[in-house]
Protein backbone atom coordinates (compact mmCIF):
# COMPACT_ATOMS: atom_id res chain seq x y z
CA UNK A 1 0.00 0.00 0.00
CA UNK A 2 1.40 3.37 -1.02
CA UNK A 3 2.11 5.72 1.86
CA UNK A 4 3.07 9.37 2.02
CA UNK A 5 6.86 9.58 1.90
CA UNK A 6 8.41 11.43 4.85
CA UNK A 7 9.83 14.94 4.55
CA UNK A 8 12.92 14.37 2.38
CA UNK A 9 14.80 17.33 3.88
CA UNK A 10 14.33 16.11 7.44
CA UNK A 11 15.41 12.62 6.38
CA UNK A 12 18.48 14.05 4.65
CA UNK A 13 19.46 15.97 7.78
CA UNK A 14 19.33 12.72 9.74
CA UNK A 15 21.42 10.98 7.07
CA UNK A 16 24.06 13.70 7.21
CA UNK A 17 24.13 13.51 11.01
CA UNK A 18 24.88 9.78 10.67
CA UNK A 19 27.70 10.47 8.21
CA UNK A 20 29.19 12.94 10.67
CA UNK A 21 28.90 10.41 13.48
CA UNK A 22 30.82 7.91 11.37
CA UNK A 23 33.51 10.47 10.55
CA UNK A 24 32.65 10.49 6.84
CA UNK A 25 32.70 13.51 4.50
CA UNK A 26 29.39 15.15 3.65
CA UNK A 27 28.07 15.41 0.08
CA UNK A 28 28.32 18.83 -1.56
CA UNK A 29 25.58 21.42 -1.37
CA UNK A 30 22.84 20.59 -3.83
CA UNK A 31 23.36 16.83 -3.55
CA UNK A 32 20.07 15.49 -4.97
CA UNK A 33 17.24 14.33 -2.78
CA UNK A 34 15.98 10.80 -3.42
CA UNK A 35 12.35 11.95 -3.50
CA UNK A 36 10.37 15.18 -3.35
CA UNK A 37 7.84 16.53 -0.82
CA UNK A 38 4.42 15.08 -1.50
CA UNK A 39 5.67 11.88 -3.13
CA UNK A 40 4.30 8.47 -2.23
CA UNK A 41 6.37 5.43 -1.32
CA UNK A 42 5.80 1.69 -1.40
CA UNK A 43 7.77 -1.54 -1.62
CA UNK A 44 7.64 -3.86 -4.58
CA UNK A 45 5.31 -6.84 -4.09
CA UNK A 46 6.68 -9.25 -1.50
CA UNK A 47 6.82 -12.19 -3.90
CA UNK A 48 8.82 -10.11 -6.37
CA UNK A 49 11.38 -9.27 -3.66
CA UNK A 50 11.47 -12.92 -2.60
CA UNK A 51 12.11 -13.97 -6.21
CA UNK A 52 14.92 -11.43 -6.59
CA UNK A 53 16.66 -12.50 -3.40
CA UNK A 54 16.36 -16.17 -4.41
CA UNK A 55 17.83 -15.51 -7.85
CA UNK A 56 20.74 -13.56 -6.38
CA UNK A 57 21.29 -16.34 -3.86
CA UNK A 58 21.67 -18.79 -6.75
CA UNK A 59 24.03 -16.41 -8.57
CA UNK A 60 26.24 -16.11 -5.49
CA UNK A 61 26.12 -19.89 -5.02
CA UNK A 62 27.39 -20.32 -8.59
CA UNK A 63 30.32 -18.08 -7.66
CA UNK A 64 31.23 -20.55 -4.93
CA UNK A 65 30.99 -23.71 -6.96
CA UNK A 66 27.33 -24.63 -7.36
CA UNK A 67 27.21 -26.78 -10.52
CA UNK A 68 25.55 -25.26 -13.57
CA UNK A 69 22.99 -28.04 -13.97
CA UNK A 70 21.88 -27.81 -10.36
CA UNK A 71 21.54 -24.03 -10.55
CA UNK A 72 19.55 -24.18 -13.78
CA UNK A 73 17.41 -27.03 -12.46
CA UNK A 74 16.58 -25.14 -9.29
CA UNK A 75 15.56 -22.01 -11.18
CA UNK A 76 13.46 -24.03 -13.65
CA UNK A 77 11.74 -26.08 -10.95
CA UNK A 78 11.04 -22.93 -8.96
CA UNK A 79 9.58 -21.16 -12.03
CA UNK A 80 12.01 -18.29 -11.56
CA UNK A 81 13.67 -18.21 -14.96
CA UNK A 82 11.71 -15.09 -15.94
CA UNK A 83 13.07 -13.34 -12.84
CA UNK A 84 16.67 -13.89 -13.98
CA UNK A 85 18.23 -10.99 -15.91
CA UNK A 86 20.18 -11.69 -19.13
CA UNK A 87 23.61 -11.04 -17.51
CA UNK A 88 22.68 -13.33 -14.61
CA UNK A 89 21.50 -16.07 -16.97
CA UNK A 90 24.72 -15.91 -18.98
CA UNK A 91 26.69 -16.29 -15.79
CA UNK A 92 24.58 -19.10 -14.36
CA UNK A 93 24.55 -21.06 -17.63
CA UNK A 94 28.01 -20.37 -19.03
CA UNK A 95 30.05 -18.61 -16.36
CA UNK A 96 30.22 -15.51 -18.56
CA UNK A 97 30.69 -12.10 -16.94
CA UNK A 98 32.70 -10.58 -14.14
CA UNK A 99 32.86 -13.25 -11.45
CA UNK A 100 33.96 -10.69 -8.84
CA UNK A 101 30.96 -8.44 -9.48
CA UNK A 102 28.56 -11.34 -8.98
CA UNK A 103 30.24 -12.28 -5.69
CA UNK A 104 29.47 -8.76 -4.45
CA UNK A 105 25.75 -9.50 -4.76
CA UNK A 106 26.03 -11.11 -1.33
CA UNK A 107 25.48 -7.66 0.16
CA UNK A 108 22.49 -7.05 -2.11
CA UNK A 109 21.04 -10.30 -0.74
CA UNK A 110 21.64 -8.93 2.77
CA UNK A 111 19.73 -5.74 2.00
CA UNK A 112 16.83 -7.60 0.44
CA UNK A 113 16.75 -9.96 3.43
CA UNK A 114 16.48 -6.92 5.68
CA UNK A 115 13.56 -5.61 3.61
CA UNK A 116 11.82 -8.96 4.04
CA UNK A 117 12.39 -8.94 7.79
CA UNK A 118 14.82 -11.86 7.62
CA UNK A 119 17.74 -9.80 8.92
CA UNK A 120 17.69 -7.79 12.12
CA UNK A 121 19.81 -4.92 10.87
CA UNK A 122 21.42 -3.28 7.87
CA UNK A 123 24.21 -1.59 9.78
CA UNK A 124 26.34 0.46 7.33
CA UNK A 125 29.58 -0.46 9.09
CA UNK A 126 28.88 -4.16 9.78
CA UNK A 127 29.13 -7.28 7.65
CA UNK A 128 26.03 -9.41 7.04
CA UNK A 129 24.77 -11.50 9.92
CA UNK A 130 26.24 -14.98 10.28
CA UNK A 131 22.79 -16.51 10.08
CA UNK A 132 22.00 -14.91 6.70
CA UNK A 133 22.63 -18.08 4.69
CA UNK A 134 20.35 -20.04 7.01
CA UNK A 135 17.57 -17.61 6.10
CA UNK A 136 18.02 -18.29 2.38
CA UNK A 137 16.77 -21.30 0.35
CA UNK A 138 18.73 -24.46 1.15
CA UNK A 139 20.09 -25.10 -2.33
CA UNK A 140 22.30 -28.12 -1.46
CA UNK A 141 19.33 -29.70 0.32
CA UNK A 142 17.04 -29.13 -2.66
CA UNK A 143 14.60 -26.86 -0.81
CA UNK A 144 12.18 -25.43 -3.36
CA UNK A 145 11.33 -21.76 -3.69
CA UNK A 146 7.79 -22.33 -2.41
CA UNK A 147 9.02 -24.43 0.52
CA UNK A 148 11.45 -21.67 1.43
CA UNK A 149 8.67 -19.08 1.26
CA UNK A 150 6.59 -21.18 3.65
CA UNK A 151 9.53 -21.63 6.02
CA UNK A 152 10.82 -18.08 6.02
CA UNK A 153 7.58 -16.37 7.12
CA UNK A 154 8.72 -12.97 5.91
CA UNK A 155 7.57 -9.75 7.56
CA UNK A 156 8.33 -6.94 5.08
CA UNK A 157 9.58 -3.66 6.47
CA UNK A 158 7.48 -0.54 6.44
CA UNK A 159 8.02 1.40 3.20
CA UNK A 160 8.74 4.63 5.06
CA UNK A 161 11.44 2.93 7.13
CA UNK A 162 12.95 1.53 3.94
CA UNK A 163 12.92 4.96 2.27
CA UNK A 164 14.77 6.49 5.22
CA UNK A 165 17.46 3.82 4.99
CA UNK A 166 17.69 4.28 1.22
CA UNK A 167 18.48 7.97 1.70
CA UNK A 168 21.21 7.06 4.19
CA UNK A 169 22.77 4.55 1.79
CA UNK A 170 22.51 7.07 -1.05
CA UNK A 171 24.69 9.43 0.99
CA UNK A 172 26.94 6.63 2.26
CA UNK A 173 27.63 5.48 -1.30
CA UNK A 174 29.02 8.90 -2.17
CA UNK A 175 30.97 9.22 1.09
CA UNK A 176 32.58 5.77 0.96
CA UNK A 177 33.73 6.32 -2.62
CA UNK A 178 35.21 9.68 -1.67
CA UNK A 179 37.11 8.20 1.26
CA UNK A 180 38.43 5.23 -0.71
CA UNK A 181 39.48 7.37 -3.67
CA UNK A 182 41.48 9.52 -1.25
CA UNK A 183 43.21 6.42 0.08
CA UNK A 184 41.77 6.79 3.56
CA UNK A 185 40.30 3.98 5.68
CA UNK A 186 36.54 3.64 5.88
CA UNK A 187 34.77 3.08 9.19
CA UNK A 188 33.70 -0.40 10.18
CA UNK A 189 34.01 -3.70 8.36
CA UNK A 190 32.68 -3.08 4.84
CA UNK A 191 33.83 -1.12 1.81
CA UNK A 192 32.32 1.02 -0.93
CA UNK A 193 31.43 -2.03 -3.04
CA UNK A 194 29.29 -3.47 -0.25
CA UNK A 195 27.60 -0.13 0.36
CA UNK A 196 26.87 0.18 -3.36
CA UNK A 197 25.30 -3.29 -3.47
CA UNK A 198 23.04 -2.52 -0.53
CA UNK A 199 22.02 0.76 -2.13
CA UNK A 200 21.31 -1.11 -5.40
CA UNK A 201 18.90 -3.44 -3.63
CA UNK A 202 17.14 -0.59 -1.82
CA UNK A 203 16.90 1.54 -4.98
CA UNK A 204 15.25 -1.38 -6.76
CA UNK A 205 12.84 -2.39 -4.01
CA UNK A 206 11.66 1.02 -2.77
CA UNK A 207 9.20 2.50 -5.25
CA UNK A 208 8.30 6.19 -5.26
CA UNK A 209 5.34 7.79 -6.97
CA UNK A 210 5.03 11.42 -7.93
CA UNK A 211 5.40 13.84 -10.83
CA UNK A 212 9.19 13.38 -11.08
CA UNK A 213 9.31 9.60 -10.94
CA UNK A 214 9.21 7.27 -13.93
CA UNK A 215 8.20 3.61 -13.74
CA UNK A 216 10.12 1.49 -11.28
CA UNK A 217 13.36 0.31 -12.95
CA UNK A 218 14.31 -3.28 -13.62
CA UNK A 219 17.20 -4.74 -11.64
CA UNK A 220 19.77 -4.02 -14.35
CA UNK A 221 18.27 -0.54 -14.95
CA UNK A 222 18.99 0.83 -11.47
CA UNK A 223 21.19 3.91 -11.90
CA UNK A 224 23.95 4.15 -9.27
CA UNK A 225 25.89 6.86 -11.11
CA UNK A 226 24.26 9.72 -9.20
Amino acid sequence: MTKAAPDPRAVREASLDELERLGLPLPPAGFPLVWEPGDGVDLRPTREIEARVAVLHVVVARCFGMPTDLAMGWLLNSHLVEAVTPPEWQFVVGGKGDHRSFVLHYDAVFALAWLLGLSRHLDPVAVPEDRLMQQMPDLPGGESFESWRSRSLVAPRDAVEAAVLLDLYYCLDWAFQEVESAGRPVPGEINANAVGQRRWALEWAVVFSGPYHDRAPGWEEVDLSV
